[in-house]
């Protein structure tokens, strides 16, 4: 049998214990993106609404305490993501997704001084454009996230939707900025993205009727997380995400509790 020489010994255990070493995970401050599920969390207006029904609460016969609840959700209510299969037969649920797509760098582009004056604002492909000219190209893999400055309306339904009004009512009258079909065929066309997220009710925007940024997005099996909150914690550039969702097999949608690392030298 061939000996092999020192230097391929040396090699060979530098690899193994290359491979062996884990990834060190991001560093920085954990910036919360998630608002909490509870009576007054805002959900579509045909949605059933959370709720929390109380099961114990109090001194056991046995003398300790103990507290349990039952809970109640839509899956697209409150912040949560948006499975695939939503809006694309036959892609995938969110138990389906891979956690790859659900953590990796957050490129954040600020549209929050047209999302003021215009609650119907559709992001175009100008405002990345204009964003890829001050932060350079948006880097493949990244998690994209549209900070349109509406989470500082939470809780207050009217002014983040648009309308308090429930049901087909409700629906009608949402007007709350979202993302413009021909933006969304840009990013697919050129662009590879994990995933996008947005601090509004939907990534299309509270008038559509034809939910096209949805139906763009999903076929291509990119996920989205909508009522995001604290965008405006983040850089441009340099935080991590991970955004985890409740794993429900077959759901087109979860309860998604998702977070940022900001490294201190970019807050």
């Amino acid at each position: 049998m061939e000996k092999l020489s020192p230097l391929i010994i040396t090699i060979l255990v530098s690899a193994c214990s290359a491979a062996s070493t884990p990834v060190p995970f991001p560093e920085g401050d954990l910036i919360d993106l998630s608002h909490a599920y509870d009576e007054r969390a805002i959900f579509w207006p045909t949605a059933e609404p959370f709720r929390l029904d109380k099961v114990a609460d109090g001194i056991t016969e046995a003398g300790y305490y103990y507290a349990a609840n039952n809970f109640f959700t839509s899956e697209h209510g409150g912040t949560h993501i948006d499975a695939p299969v939503h809006f694309a037969r036959g892609r995938q649920s969110v138990d389906r997704i891979p956690l790859d797509r659900l953590m990796g760098p957050a490129s954040v582009v600020d549209v929050t001084g047209r999302a003021d004056t215009d609650a119907d604002y559709q992001v175009r492909t100008e405002d990345f454009l204009q964003w890829e000219r001050a932060n350079g190209v948006l880097p493949t893999g990244a998690i994209v996230l549209i900070r349109t400055g509406f989470s500082a309306r939470w809780p207050d339904a009217g002014r983040y939707l648009g309308t308090a009004a429930r049901g087909e009512a409700g629906a009608a009258a949402l007007h709350f900025p979202g993302l413009h079909p021909d933006a969304a065929r840009w990013l697919i066309d050129n662009r590879s993205i994990k995933s996008i997220g947005i601090d509004t009710a939907s990534i299309d925007h509270g008038q559509s009727t034809e939910f096209e940024s949805h139906r763009l997005l999903y076929a291509q099996d990119i996920p989205a997380f909508e009522n995001l909150t604290a965008l405006d914690r983040l850089p441009a550039t340099g935080a991590y995400v991970v955004a985890l969702p409740m794993k429900i097999a077959g759901g087109s949608g979860a309860p998604l509790r998702a977070v940022a690392i900001v490294p201190r030298s970019r807050l």
